[in-house]
Parts: C-alpha cells; sequence; structure tokens
C-alpha cells in the first residue's frame, strides 16, 4: 500500500532571528554604553525619576533615544504581524508584511511628531509639545522593550492562545494612560493656562489619529 505523500511547508524564519539577534544586541550595546541612564530607564514603571532628570528636549534626539527607537520599531512591529498570526490574519514568517508594518509604523510615528511641531508653533505651545513628545517618547520606547522578548517567545511558538497578545494590549494602554497621567501632573501649570490649546491638541493628534487607525487596520482585517 502507497502511502499518500504531503509536502512539508518549511518556513523562512532566519529573517526573524536575525532581527531578534540585532534588536537585543543594540539594546546591550546602549545598556553598556548609557549604563547609568538605562538602570533609572528600566526602572520607569515604579519611579519617574528618569522623566524628572532627562527632561531637556535634547535628548529626543540622543544616540541613546535613536537607537532604542529602532529596537522599539522591530518590537512594535513584530507584535502587530503576531497578533494579526494569531487571529488568523497574516503569516508570523511573512517578511514583506513585516516591511510593510515598519514602513508604516515609522512613517506613523514621525508623521505625527512634525503634524505635532507644526501645531504647537502655531499655537505658541512648542516648548510643552516638545516635553509632552520626549514624554511620549520615552514611555513608548519603555512599552517596545518589554514586549521584545514576549515577541521572541511568541514568534517560535505554535497555538498561542488569543487572550495573551489581548493582555500585552491591556496593559500596554495602562502604561499609555500611565504616562499620561504623569505628563499632565507634571506640566499641569502650563495646561492650566492652555487648557483650550490643550484639548484641542488631545482630541486631534492624541485620539483621533489612533481611532483612525484603529477603524483602518479593523476594516482592512475584516476585508
Amino acid at each position: 500500500m502507497i502511502e499518500q505523500l504531503h509536502p512539508r511547508i518549511i518556513e523562512n524564519k532566519d529573517w526573524a532571528t536575525l532581527l531578534f539577534v540585532l534588536a537585543f544586541a543594540v539594546v546591550a550595546i546602549t545598556k553598556s554604553a548609557y549604563e547609568n541612564r538605562f538602570s533609572e530607564f528600566t526602572k520607569l514603571i515604579f519611579s519617574d525619576k528618569y522623566v524628572k532628570i532627562y527632561r531637556d528636549v535634547s535628548h529626543l534626539k540622543s544616540s541613546f533615544t535613536v537607537a532604542l527607537f529602532f529596537v522599539q520599531i522591530v518590537s512594535y512591529s513584530f507584535f502587530i504581524q503576531l497578533t494579526m498570526h494569531i487571529f488568523g490574519h497574516a503569516a508570523k514568517t511573512d517578511w514583506m508584511l513585516f516591511l510593510q508594518i515598519v514602513t508604516f509604523l515609522t512613517y506613523f510615528i514621525l508623521a505625527k511628531y512634525l503634524i505635532e511641531k507644526i501645531i504647537g508653533t502655531s499655537f505658541n505651545i512648542n516648548d510643552f509639545v516638545d516635553l509632552f513628545n520626549l514624554q511620549k517618547a520615552t514611555y513608548r520606547t519603555y512599552i517596545g522593550l518589554l514586549i521584545l522578548p514576549i515577541n521572541a517567545v511568541l514568534f517560535y511558538h505554535n497555538d498561542v492562545p488569543k487572550s495573551i497578545p489581548l493582555a500585552i494590549i491591556g496593559v500596554s494602554a495602562c502604561i499609555s494612560m500611565f504616562s499620561y497621567f504623569i505628563s499632565i501632573k507634571t506640566y499641569q501649570n502650563t495646561i492650566i493656562n492652555k487648557l483650550f490649546y490643550f484639548i484641542l491638541y488631545l482630541c486631534a493628534l492624541e485620539i483621533a489619529p489612533y481611532y483612525f487607525l484603529y477603524y483602518w487596520i479593523t476594516k482592512e482585517v475584516a476585508w
């Protein structure tokens, strides 16, 4: 009796392994180059000491921030693709999809930053917007670093429960809300003096973009 043969599909995971190694290497090099700063950064969720020390706008363009921005993009892109895979909408080994997500995320973050700079200048709240951006970028990077090792584990495991990415999204949302609370507490005097502009800023640049992004993603997935 001749057994029916089935083609064996071998997924190419080499590109992902290389990216994970590169991302962890960047984290290790950054930790070695900025030992004290990185140590304070890892305590961000428990203490606002890092935010108080490195609150100067110049830190937004430092090599520390730029290096971890790369890690952040890689981490978020993997998480988005893994979430799509877990919910049955994409293949986790599709490197072309990963590049598309990386490109979209990079342009989205940079475009949002530039628009915020323009709005800040127009409303004469440029200093506040710069400081607010720095604080948001700090917490966004922190979340990216937290989920990077989780991404590595999820990528090499099959049959991951849908509750795991949902739980990660929930925790990330809580950290983001905490960062907004810290920002409002830190800059409350500036906010009170320009409350109308701050509310307009939140609606136009902190709520609307993510709402339309969510709407677009859910629409594309449903399609």
